[in-house]
């Protein structure tokens, strides 16, 4: 009996530490000021919108993997 006693405190324990690390994540996250959120989304857009973009493969390619995939004879 004290055993599950000792797991179930081990447990809440565990939620509460999980808590506060969400908590402090949280708090680190809205100390950023809307110019700085605003700078680094801009930053990425730009990175994303330089970026190539790979030719989407022909539904052909795929349908004849597909078949190779899922052939019997093997």
């Amino acid at each position: 009996m004290k055993l599950w006693k000792i797991l179930g405190l081990a447990g809440v324990v565990g939620v509460a530490a999980t808590g506060a690390l969400v908590v402090k994540s949280e708090r680190a996250r809205r100390a950023y000021t809307p110019d700085e959120v605003r700078d680094q989304l801009h930053t990425r857009y730009a990175q994303a919108t330089t970026a190539p973009v790979a030719e989407p493969s022909s539904p052909r390619t795929r349908i004849a993997r597909w078949k190779d995939k899922f052939s019997r004879a093997r």
